[in-house]
């Protein structure tokens, strides 16, 4: 589980980078645009991989169960779903979708780790999918601020953005429910 804290710690701490008022301006400002962005996705990068490592050492080790969800939400999680694939898209094809949403990518993480929450009751997956959680509500709050700043603001394009959206996030989210995500994480879906 020490290789999951850690993992999370440096993605997770990497990500609220941005997050805290003035932090990376002073970043930028002292290795540059440039040099920050490589330095950002070689950190983010490395906490990814202790992240997936870490959870796979976690299971491995066998579940410490906190809480033994009913079976039903496991339906409720497959629902609440739906959306994450098409938000995801749409936060790198802005269209109507990010107008409404604002952060479409905020938003998938807080209900993909919500989900996933609601389905799965083991230590690793509490940590895991509470952490993102927990950033996503941060990040949501820090966005909202920059915004009203003027240091932020929210994409939009056109609708046919929002079509490509939904047609690859929804076959996206399909290909997880058929066979992704137990080649990709080890557990079927159904």
């Amino acid at each position: 589980m020490l290789v999951l804290v850690l993992g999370l710690a440096v993605f997770l701490g990497v990500h609220l980078v941005p997050v805290v008022n003035g932090l990376k301006a002073g970043l930028v400002g002292r290795v540059g645009e440039g040099t920050y962005k490589v330095l950002f996705s070689i950190v983010a990068a490395a906490g990814l991989v202790l992240v997936v490592w870490g959870y796979g050492l976690a299971r491995e080790a066998g579940p410490i169960v906190l809480y033994d969800p009913p079976a039903w939400l496991r339906h409720v999680t497959m629902l609440l779903m739906l959306p994450v694939f098409p938000l995801i898209v749409a936060a790198y094809l802005p269209g109507r979708i990010s107008a409404a949403v604002r952060h479409p990518m905020i938003t998938a993480v807080k209900v993909w780790a919500f989900a996933h929450l609601l389905a799965n009751g083991d230590a690793a997956s509490v940590l895991l999918f509470a952490g993102f959680l927990a950033w996503g509500v941060l990040a949501r709050i820090s966005m909202k601020r920059r915004e009203a700043a003027g240091l932020s603001r929210v994409r939009t394009g056109p609708v046919r953005n929002d079509v490509v959206a939904v047609v690859v996030g929804l076959a996206v989210y399909l290909a997880f429910v058929w066979r992704l995500h137990l080649w990709i994480i080890g557990v079927p879906v159904m």
